[in-house]
């Protein structure tokens, strides 16, 4: 399942990725901190989903209450769901 998700509080704007038998794939972020974005892409591609969620859920950026970490598990917390 493709994923599109509208960040809230980054500095990124957008995410997709690829949700696929529990599994995360082609993470891409739109703004935000271009190399640390596509990082974090490369080390989560094939993680499990739940694993994921469990590792950056709630993971800050300074004084922000989220980051673009965060975001990325609530955007798959949510897709979860619906599947």
């Amino acid at each position: 399942m493709a994923v599109n998700y509208k960040t809230k509080g980054t500095c990124s704007t957008k995410l997709e990725f690829d949700l696929r038998e529990g599994k995360v794939y082609s993470v891409a972020f739109e703004g935000g901190c271009d190399g640390n974005l596509k990082a974090l892409g490369m080390l989560v591609e094939g993680m499990d989903a739940g694993e994921l969620v469990g590792k950056l859920k709630g993971l800050r950026c300074g004084k922000r209450k989220t980051s673009c970490a965060d975001q990325l598990a609530t955007a798959v917390e949510q897709a979860l769901a619906q599947a």
